[in-house]
């Protein structure tokens, strides 16, 4: 076949050469936008397919549509708006909301479970702000190298802050290194910086390194009974511990006159269980006879799964009434409030996790020390 008699034969017919609709004029000829007619708002093109076919009553938004919208939101509707609102509303309900009884003495706990990843700093500072909420006054002990406890609380914690490494190595006084917390009143804190790292090091060599905390503790005014202490006491001490069974750890769990666990509600957070347990036992023979496991809290629970109900049951069927009734569920609100430099009870008040842990507070608080 020649060049010629290839140029004469007719070419295939493409889906595109049938019906081609003319070129829109817009913004060239025409005066308004091809979108803002009604027929454009009321029907597709007949040439769009099914799939595509816009949704009636649809309208693709201009940039100036946008540019009114943005315009148009109040400023009480911003993030930071809402979460200072929050803030607000957190202080005005505590200071309304009833106070409980305060205890008799004060209360020490420390918050331990070697795995990672169960909600032990979430516990410390939601359990912590939650009492302050109900009229009791709390010292958060940052022992974490971390330091997230401090900063769930706004606390300063960078390098060279006085805190858990001065009291622990300098042997500084409790009342030189705890400040109080900007976002509740009746809140301290004893923050924790990086220099904690090196301080299970630095305590090998020096004597009685087990009860440095205890020592701390014992020598302040505001530690102690109604009798001893006066009403500038306080009332709970909560310790939140790293993820190992450290020096630290044991510092802590000598210090301290009762044990909160908190588990995950998952397979994994049972197998750590019996060595902490163990380490327990260690300590209340040889160390802290006082010492005694008297909270259990399941955190993380996701009421769907079979798993979590299972893991709970048996906790229960173990540790009996040490398990407290209240369970934290899973929650995207209590995950965010750190990153905000806040705890959940400030962050979002009215959320199933501010409120669970509002009621574990409350469940520890009534239930009392155990005798």
């Amino acid at each position: 076949m020649t060049e010629g008699d290839q140029r004469d034969q007719v070419q295939p017919e493409f889906s595109t050469d049938r019906n081609t609709p003319p070129e829109r004029d817009y913004p060239q000829n025409a005066h308004s936008h091809p979108q803002d007619t009604d027929a454009a708002r009321q029907a597709p093109p007949e040439d769009v397919s099914r799939e595509t076919a816009p949704v009636s009553g649809y309208r693709v938004k201009t940039a100036a549509d946008l540019a009114a919208f943005s315009t148009s939101i109040a400023d009480a509707e911003t993030p930071l708006a809402r979460a200072a609102e929050n803030i607000v509303l957190a202080r005005i309900g505590s200071q309304s909301r009833p106070a409980m009884p305060r205890p008799t003495a004060t209360r020490t706990f420390v918050v331990a479970n070697q795995k990672g990843g169960v909600g032990k700093t979430t516990s410390t500072v939601n359990v912590a702000a939650a009492l302050a909420q109900l009229g009791q006054r709390v010292l958060v002990i940052d022992l974490d190298p971390q330091g997230n406890a401090s900063t769930a609380l706004s606390v300063e914690h960078f390098q060279g802050t006085p805190g858990t490494y001065e009291l622990l190595v300098d042997g500084m006084p409790l009342a030189d290194v705890a400040v109080a917390a900007p976002e509740l009143l009746g809140l301290d804190v004893v923050p924790a910086t990086i220099d904690l790292a090196g301080a299970e090091i630095e305590l090998v060599s020096v004597v009685a390194r087990e009860s440095r905390l205890q020592k701390a503790l014992r020598a302040d005014p505001r530690v102690g009974d109604a009798e001893t202490a006066g009403e500038d006491r306080w009332d709970y001490v909560i310790i939140d511990c790293p993820p190992s069974l450290g020096l630290l750890t044991i510092n802590a769990l000598v210090a301290g006159a009762e044990l909160l666990i908190p588990i995950q509600a998952e397979y994994y957070a049972l197998e750590g269980l019996g060595q902490l347990l163990k380490t327990v036992d260690m300590v209340r023979a040889h160390l802290n006879p006082d010492l005694a496991v008297s909270t259990i809290l399941i955190t993380m629970f996701d009421a769907r799964t079979r798993l979590a109900s299972g893991v709970a049951d048996e906790v229960k069927a173990h540790f009996g009434d040490q398990v407290l009734r209240t369970y934290i569920p899973r929650s995207v609100r209590v995950s965010e409030a750190p990153s905000y430099g806040q705890t959940v009870m400030t962050y979002d008040p009215g959320s199933p996790g501010a409120l669970s842990y509002l009621e574990a507070a409350r469940e520890i608080a009534t239930k009392g020390a155990p005798r």
